[in-house]
């Protein structure tokens, strides 16, 4: 069952302009939205990706206690430089591939520029969006979470940053060993884009009851909107999230591919560690998108 009730009627989005003006301000806009997302929400962040690696976490407070006395306060940034540093193209690019699927469901519909477009249209090129972002998010998502789940007191492979650690990854299985988890990364990303720009565009309209970019939208509507969008998007992907997370942290060799991450993971752990970090991901969801789409 979808995570937003999808009305049967069109649904008025933000209509790009035919000038190359709209794909700019996407672009740019997205990125600056993306480094709002990764400061607000990184420390949790680093909760989820924890839990989702370990079981040795009985809840959210219990992994914060534990990796607070572990590595300090500064140990709850570990890993922020890459998404920071990435955060500007991957989350400008997804803005981007945003407006594209909205200008391919224009095409094929024979739509103009001021039509609105209908809800299935929209989910599509929020699906769409994530497709181009894998290339760069995957290679990032590797990085970061491999320093996440380095201890900062020895256990494990402990890096100086992102530079360092991606030198390591490749030393230890080529530069395609960067990409490890691009399958696992488009399924969380193709349908937890789906959720969080359809919920987006259908939440604000519900609360300004007029269409993105007519007339003026309130603070309040856009930051509700981007905040219950972000925990629309983390209710869909944090399954795959969690399969993500497993394979990309596991030492080189112990997994073939996602499918194996799955198949060991229910048959050792049951269907509940799929739902690992839920918690962490939800409580980051909505301060941290909306502040992205502010």
């Amino acid at each position: 069952m979808s995570a937003v009730e999808v009305p049967a009627t069109p649904v008025a989005v933000e209509q790009p302009k035919a000038s190359a003006a709209s794909g700019t301000k996407s672009f740019l806009s997205g990125g600056f939205g993306g480094m709002c997302l990764v400061a607000a929400g990184h420390p949790l962040d680093l909760l989820k990706v924890r839990m989702q690696t370990s079981t040795e976490y009985k809840s959210t407070l219990d992994c914060f206690r534990k990796t607070l006395a572990e590595n300090g306060v500064r140990g709850m940034y570990r890993g922020m430089a890459a998404p920071l540093v990435g955060a500007t193209p991957v989350f400008a690019i997804c803005f981007w591939g945003y407006g594209m699927g909205q200008k391919i469901m224009r095409k094929v519909y024979n739509l103009s520029p001021t039509d609105a477009l209908s809800t299935k249209q929209i989910l599509f090129a929020g699906g769409f969006s994530a497709i181009p972002t894998t290339a760069l998010m995957t290679p990032m998502e590797r990085i970061k979470c491999t320093l996440q789940v380095s201890s900062g007191n020895g256990a494990g492979a402990v890096y100086k940053g992102p530079i360092d650690a991606a030198m390591g990854i490749i030393r230890s299985g080529g530069i395609t060993n960067l990409f490890k988890g691009t399958c696992a990364t488009l399924l969380r990303d193709v349908p937890g884009s789906v959720a969080y720009f359809g919920a987006y565009e259908l939440i604000k309209k519900s609360l300004t009851n007029q269409s993105a970019g007519q007339g003026s939208i309130s603070p309040v509507a856009i930051v509700t909107a981007g905040g219950l969008a972000g925990m629309a998007n983390w209710a869909v992907a944090i399954p795959p999230d969690v399969l993500k997370s497993r394979l990309q942290t596991a030492p080189d060799g112990k997994y073939t591919g996602v499918r194996q991450v799955f198949i060991e993971m229910m048959r050792t752990e049951g269907a509940g560690a799929l739902f690992r970090g839920m918690g962490p991901a939800l409580l980051r969801a909505f301060p941290a998108n909306a502040a992205c789409f502010l």
